[in-house]
């Protein structure tokens, strides 16, 4: 649960930076993070794309899911 949140708020904060923006805050930064994680590691699982394990492998997918979440809320809002 603790390497949840901490591989989610740097994936969320990462994501953030990397979309041309600054986040949307750290809570929620965090929040996109986890949902992120969940989310490519759902997507990498259906593409057949094993990254690897360990907090290198998870931080990879769960940047990939909440820069996917970011785009898809950007492209919702708009």
């Amino acid at each position: 649960m603790i390497w949840t949140i901490i591989i989610g708020g740097i994936a969320g904060w990462l994501s953030g930076q990397l979309m041309r923006g600054k986040g949307f805050g750290i809570i929620v930064d965090i929040i996109v993070g986890i949902l992120g994680g969940w989310l490519g590691g759902w997507l990498f699982g259906q593409l057949g794309i094993h990254i690897g394990g360990g907090l290198l492998g998870s931080l990879i997918v769960a940047l990939v899911g909440a820069i996917i979440l970011i785009w898809l809320v950007r492209l919702v809002k708009k």
